[in-house]
């Protein structure tokens, strides 16, 4: 019993100094993986700034393109106006007529 009282607490201690070096040495692992995707980050941030301001370089393009449709729209919408108003006249012209006959 004498052994087992001075021998248990010998391995608790031998036990508690390997788990401490194995957690440091865990954590020290941890903050370099962590330095390193920092790192990756940083670059995936900056790659996102440059497409982003690629990309808003083509607003100016769109805002023309934008525009020029609606133009256009606009265009096609008074010719198609001018179209049907003059092909409503030329049928209200004949009900006119033939309205005249029946009367």
């Amino acid at each position: 019993m004498d052994v087992l009282n001075a021998v248990l607490p010998v391995l608790l201690y031998i036990f508690g100094i390997i788990l401490l070096i194995v957690l440091i040495i865990l954590g020290i692992r941890m903050i370099q993986i962590l330095d390193k995707a920092d790192k990756m980050l940083d670059d995936a941030n900056e790659i996102l700034e440059n497409v982003s301001e690629k990309v808003n370089s083509f607003n100016g393009f769109f805002d023309i393109l934008d525009k020029t449709g609606y133009g256009i729209s606009v265009i096609g919408d008074k010719v198609i106006g001018l179209f049907s108003g003059i092909v409503s006249k030329i049928f209200n012209k004949n009900k006119k007529d033939e309205e005249d006959l029946y009367e």
